[in-house]
């Protein structure tokens, strides 16, 4: 089992500048608390004991709230200095990661994948990357992945091209450190566009779909709606 995580929690949070200011979108509060402690909650739930924060705007903030623990997960700060986009915080974290793959989330929503089974569908398929899938009745704000009967992905479809059914990425990833940290991959990239919809066609990547639970809390109805789900989590 991988117990290593990436946490991108670097975000502006431009969309809720009107209810969230000044502070990483990762430490906008919920409930009294910030949405990264739910985030680590659920990570610490499923046996991860070592997070890897890709941080940049205001990052004072998250390093004075958690310092280099919380609770039983130790944790390691990874500065962008410069904006290096979601590819290449997670290339730079990968220098302190010591297994061969880790698990990569957004700091900006929670699915509540069952990790241990990702894992073994990963392993047992042998591909570099794994992409956790959600299933939405409209997947227009997200974009879309198509699979094929293997799971293997066959399209991404871009946010707004697609107002269907189907699977959206969820923001979990399971990803190979030597693949992302070869030298086909900047110093900036992004990891959606310049890595997994640049090369899926050539390199197989895999759909884990999930019914878990969703929410990604980048615009405002969405923050109001996790004050009053997160209540009910059940993985505390």
């Amino acid at each position: 089992m991988i117990r290593e995580a990436i946490v991108l929690a670097g975000g502006l949070g431009t969309r809720l500048q009107s209810i969230v200011r000044d502070i990483p979108k990762a430490m906008a509060v919920i409930n009294g608390r910030p949405f990264l402690e739910y985030l680590l909650d659920y990570l610490g739930s499923c046996g991860i004991v070592h997070v890897v924060l890709s941080v940049g705007y205001k990052s004072e903030f998250i390093k004075d709230h958690f310092q280099d623990h919380y609770k039983s997960i130790s944790l390691t700060y990874v500065m962008e200095e410069i904006p290096l986009g979601t590819g290449g915080g997670v290339r730079r974290a990968f220098d302190q990661i010591d297994g061969d793959d880790a698990f990569v989330l957004n700091g900006d929503s929670l699915f509540l994948v069952d990790l241990q089974s990702m894992y073994r569908f990963h392993k047992n398929s042998g591909t570099l990357i794994t992409i956790a899938l959600n299933f939405r009745d409209n997947t227009e704000r997200y974009g879309s992945v198509e699979l094929d009967h293997l799971h293997r992905i066959r399209t991404f479809r871009e946010k707004g091209a697609h107002s269907g059914a189907g699977y959206i990425n969820g923001g979990v990833y399971i990803l190979n450190k030597n693949f992302l940290t070869s030298e086909i991959f900047p110093e900036r990239f992004s990891l959606e566009k310049d890595c997994f919809e640049e090369y899926f066609r050539t390199v197989e990547m895999l759909g884990f779909p999930s019914e878990a639970y969703f929410l990604d809390i980048g615009i405002p109805s969405d923050y109001e709606k996790a004050k009053n789900e997160f209540k009910r989590l059940e993985y505390r």
